[in-house]
């Protein structure tokens, strides 16, 4: 059993979509047109600079409704109506506790990211952002202009690759595995113990041989790349089936133009240590380097909760990235 890498570059969602659901909604979610349910909201699902051109006709977002773009001094922001019934206060809160729901909505989100990111490089924000109406998207891009304007700058021209390093579940039998003593049961109760304290001691040094190989393929790639976030580990009660425990989980911020000898570092590791997978993820639009770059704090969490003008719109939108919750349990 070798170390093996696992370029998945055509996943279906980046888990930083669905992970960016707050346990609960904000109060800066309004009903469009005041409590009446049957009006529309905007959801948005980016911001990005002026596109070259409009967007595919067929392109569509969450409810199967094609994007738009609206432009306010300098900046796009890409979005959908939806109705109130699903996306106002009291209804997304109750669709917050429906998985299918979330993962059709994240689909959607992802599909017109995804399409956004081939053509340019949008700043994501978080899964069921809305707005009353246009004028409350106008204001975000208004009294948010300045920070908006430094993410894209740091971001133009990168992309985001995810690293998970995996210990198998059976790594810690390895060792063991390659006693020339015959295995068969047990011969006493003094033996049971015997090896059950054997494959106690061989877990514990996959586990320890696992950190050091993670650390040092996290410090080779984050070196190589424009900036790094490492996330939680992955709850393994969310893993595949085998999957083993998550060692590392890491999001890298690359430079288009060096995403082959990215990738190219990565595949020297494979063979390199028994008993672990890293597993590739990518290119994604830079979900997890969405936090101001003027920051102070560039420890602190990419999830910003925002807050309300006299307009119904959010002050400061959260981006996509932040806390790692949800589909990876993190």
């Amino acid at each position: 059993m070798t170390a093996e890498v696992n370029r998945n570059v055509t996943a279906e969602v980046n888990q930083n979509v669905s992970d960016d659901v707050t346990d609960d909604v904000p109060d800066d979610v309004t009903h469009g047109g005041g409590d009446d349910a049957s009006g529309e909201l905007r959801y948005v699902y980016a911001v990005c600079r002026p596109l070259p051109g409009p967007l595919h006709a067929d392109l569509t977002g969450v409810g199967g409704t094609p994007p738009r773009q609206l432009a306010h001094e300098g900046l796009v922001a890409v979005l959908s109506p939806v109705p109130a019934r699903d996306f106002g206060l009291e209804p997304l809160r109750a669709h917050l506790e429906d998985l299918d729901w979330l993962a059709e909505t994240a689909r959607a989100h992802q599909h017109v990211i995804g399409a956004l990111a081939a053509v340019t490089c949008p700043l994501p924000l978080r899964l069921a952002t809305v707005f009353r109406d246009d004028s409350g998207v106008r204001a975000m891009l208004e009294s948010e202009n300045a920070r908006l304007r430094r993410i894209l700058d740091r971001i133009d021209g990168h992309v985001e690759w995810g690293v998970k390093v995996w210990l198998h579940a059976d790594a810690g039998g390895l060792a063991s595995a390659g006693s020339s003593r015959p295995r068969g049961a047990p011969a006493s109760g003094r033996d049971y113990l015997r090896r059950r304290r054997e494959q106690r001691t061989a877990g514990e040094e996959a586990a320890a041989r696992a950190e050091v190989f993670a650390r040092r393929l996290h410090a080779e790639l984050a070196r190589s790349a424009a900036a790094s976030r490492q996330h939680p580990p992955q709850s393994p009660a969310l893993a595949d089936a085998g999957g083993g425990l998550n060692i590392l989980n890491t999001a890298y911020l690359v430079p288009r133009s060096e995403a082959e000898e990215f990738l190219e570092r990565i595949g020297r590791t494979e063979g390199s240590q028994p008993g672990l997978r890293v597993e590739v993820t990518g290119p994604w639009a830079a979900y997890s380097f969405t936090d101001d770059p003027a920051s102070t704090d560039e420890s602190a969490s990419t999830d910003e909760s925002g807050s309300k003008d006299d307009s119904g719109s959010t002050d400061r939108p959260a981006a996509g990235g932040g806390a790692r919750k949800g589909a990876e349990g993190g």
